[in-house]
């Protein structure tokens, strides 16, 4: 069916600086595909997500008409043209907050972010963020990210730390955003837990979704939510008790470690929501204070590899764990 929307707004899209995709009419071999699919396979330089925006802003036209229905079917002989506007210019304000910079150079940084810093501005949060802070530091950044995530590729929660990847031009967040999606990604991550999980080498799969009586929260749950595996190692254990691990991502869930950790029942020390205060035994007070004044998980990314989107070398880097969680396991360790 087609659009609706005025075609004011269209010809006014149409004069903006702008790049347009002219497909080639669609062959027999195709008919019957959905419309998104087949955009996402004509066009490989533009990921599903974008193509899915176009689409519903009115940008894709079949047969000349502006048109929206990412699941129409196509017919043998349906013209299709794609406009991609420029990114839209932020209105985030750049401040000029410290940071922790491992590499760069013309495409893409790899940042060490602290624990505490927020990824990107969101309601009631428009300041202060790792994207507030890279507007200071770079004159451009990606704008397929959008026009409050520009230049981020993928994310860490507020507090846990670690090594985060930003592109700095289109192109290099296409190419890193594919290798996420493919999962060809390296991410390792060290994090201290309660407990000594067991078996010391495993892991850890079960659907990643919201949780069902916290909407706040994410959960394991049976029939619904994304596909999510985690591998822990258990690198030294603790009296406590506690454990220091590593964890690989083999996905990218939404609080994946946190929440798949804490449902084999070794939450994350410091973790105010899937993590509770534990009583433990035999530990020198000093330590005991350490952990009373942990105030965020003890949750690091320790490990970042990936290919170089232009030169395709292979990059690979690692950053050990802050002050904080460094002098928790220098205790442990001394016991």
């Amino acid at each position: 069916m087609v659009n609706n929307m005025a075609y004011a707004d269209i010809y006014f899209v149409l004069q903006s600086r702008m790049e347009t995709h002219t497909l080639p009419p669609i062959e027999a071999a195709h008919q019957g595909q959905r419309l998104d699919k087949y955009l996402a396979s004509s066009l490989p330089t533009l990921s599903r997500t974008r193509l899915q925006s176009l689409l519903q802003q009115g940008y894709v036209e079949l047969n000349d008409i502006p048109f929206t229905s990412k699941t129409y079917k196509v017919k043998e002989g349906d013209c299709l043209t794609v406009h991609e506007p420029p990114a839209e210019p932020t209105t985030i304000e750049a401040e000029d907050i410290p940071l922790d910079v491992v590499y760069e150079d013309a495409d893409l940084l790899v940042i060490n972010k602290p624990a505490g810093l927020t990824m990107h501005p969101a309601p009631g949060n428009y300041s202060g963020t790792l994207v507030n802070a890279l507007l200071h530091y770079c004159t451009d950044l990606s704008g397929i990210g959008g026009v409050e995530r520009p230049g981020l590729v993928h994310r860490l929660d507020k507090d846990t730390s670690g090594l985060v990847v930003v592109a700095k031009n289109d192109a290099a967040h296409q190419h890193l955003s594919a290798q996420f999606a493919d999962r060809t990604i390296e991410r390792q991550y060290t994090a201290l837990v309660y407990g000594h999980p067991q078996p010391n080498i495993a892991e850890i799969e079960g659907n990643i979704g919201r949780h069902p009586k916290d909407r706040k929260k994410m959960a394991v749950v049976e029939n619904s939510g994304k596909p999510a595996r985690t591998k822990y190692n258990v690198q030294a254990t603790f009296s406590g008790p506690l454990a220091l691990v590593t964890c690989k991502l083999f996905t990218g869930r939404t609080h994946q470690i946190r929440v798949h950790i804490a449902h084999h029942g070794h939450p994350l020390v410091g973790d105010p929501v899937y993590g509770r205060p534990r009583v433990l035994k035999h530990l020198p007070e000093e330590v005991l204070t350490t952990i009373k004044n942990t105030h965020r998980q003890m949750l690091h990314a320790t490990t970042l590899g990936f290919t170089h989107p232009v030169s395709g070398q292979n990059m690979r880097f690692e950053q050990q764990p802050p002050a904080d969680m460094a002098t928790l396991i220098q205790q442990l360790k001394e016991i």
